[in-house]
């Protein structure tokens, strides 16, 4: 249902409120590049940090600019099973294509916890449904026992996978066949993940070279493997340098170089270390992304 290079968007700031100009500027540019659905307001939308309201204003401009051109999938999950399902709530109210649901963090429920979880979220909101198993910042890991239970569920329609683990990503897709999509959520295992079955990727370098990641889709879909194997290697630098701290710190400062957005973050995450900052420099620059002279990045990408 959900297919492609599909960008976890940022949400950019300005003195501590939504940038609302630059988070529209942000969705045309991913528009005019060819990115396949938007997901605002998930790890690297700062979802945590965001209010019932800013989730909601973030989600009906997406919603706006992308006039139903692409998917747009709110993030929505939280470590109440009440609040996540009222987030889910309001992606349907307002329209959006489907929920982003994280399991849940800080209470490290069982894996009956977690199936009780999104099966009660599912049955309340009638809405596409993508878990999000991402073990390094919730301390829970989505089994694959776990996720083909729960691909039984109509409306859970897909699965965002970040624990990094082919195994398990390889034995959800064998078993679960057409119930459920598997979409990358490491950057870094994009391709490998296609190569055995996958159906996209939910990025963070996407926000910097949306173009990169969605022709990387486009050439293995088509099958020009040599064109989507030449890709992966070429953005595996940039994959490596927005993680030199947590996530979305690197990509919001490499956007604030390219001057799409203010590189404001929220606390408790801070801004980039100076070290860190001079090396995330020097990849985009090594990149053709940044130079004396600032960068057009919508040109660039297409060098």
């Amino acid at each position: 249902m959900f297919r492609g290079s599909m960008v976890a968007i940022v949400t950019p700031f300005k003195d501590g409120e939504v940038d609302q100009e630059a988070l529209r500027r942000l969705v045309r540019f991913h528009l005019e590049s060819g990115t396949h659905g938007i997901v605002p307001c998930g790890t690297t939308g700062e979802g945590a940090t965001l209010s019932y309201e800013e989730t909601r204003l973030v989600g009906e401009i997406v919603l706006e600019e992308t006039a139903g051109r692409v998917p747009v999938i709110l993030g929505t999950g939280k470590n109440s099973t009440s609040q996540t399902i009222a987030m889910t709530r309001l992606a349907k109210e307002i329209g959006a294509q489907g929920a982003l649901v994280v399991t849940p963090y800080y209470n490290k429920p069982t894996q009956e916890g977690l199936y009780q979880h999104f099966l009660t979220v599912a049955e309340a909101v009638d809405i596409p449904i993508i878990l999000y198993n991402v073990p390094g910042r919730t301390s829970v890991n989505l089994e694959a026992e776990t996720v083909i239970r729960l691909s039984e569920i109509g409306n859970i329609v897909a699965v965002k996978e970040a624990s990094g683990d082919l195994v398990q990503i390889s034995e959800i897709i064998s078993m679960c066949g057409d119930a459920i999509d598997v979409l990358s959520g490491d950057d870094f295992l994009v391709l490998p993940i296609l190569a055995i079955g996958g159906s996209g990727v939910i990025s963070v370098v996407a926000n910097i070279v949306p173009r990169k990641m969605a022709a990387l889709y486009n050439y293995f879909n088509d099958g020009e493997f040599a064109g989507a194997k030449s890709l992966h290697y070429q953005l595996l630098p940039l994959c490596r340098a927005m993680f030199f701290e947590t996530n979305p710190i690197p990509v919001k400062t490499a956007l604030g170089f390219i001057g799409m957005i203010r590189p404001e973050i929220r606390l408790p995450l801070w801004s980039m270390g100076e070290t860190n900052k001079h090396k995330l420099r020097v990849v985009l620059q090594e990149n053709g992304l940044l130079d004396v002279t600032g960068l057009d990045i919508s040109e660039r990408e297409n060098g």
